[in-house]
């Protein structure tokens, strides 16, 4: 398996529901130096899934939401 397929359909996804308006959704790049290189504003309800790729290394949420991940069920903003 090459590191595009690893990456590909086999990299996990998350989704965030957000459960209050303005949550804030950031995708943070990979490599030496870090960057923001996405982000969304939720409103209440809205839901985004998510994938971390060759490129997003990690995903920050600020404000109350449910993030499901492969690992279970997260609360933000508590």
């Amino acid at each position: 398996m090459n590191k595009e397929d690893k990456l590909g359909t086999e990299a996990p996804y998350i989704c965030v529901k957000a459960l209050e308006k303005g949550v804030n959704v950031i995708g943070v790049t990979r490599g030496e130096i870090t960057k923001i290189h996405h982000t969304e504003k939720l409103d209440e309800n809205e839901v985004l899934l998510a994938q971390f790729t060759e490129h997003t290394s990690a995903i920050k949420i600020r404000g109350k939401a449910e993030i499901y991940t492969p690992y279970g069920v997260i609360h933000s903003g508590e």
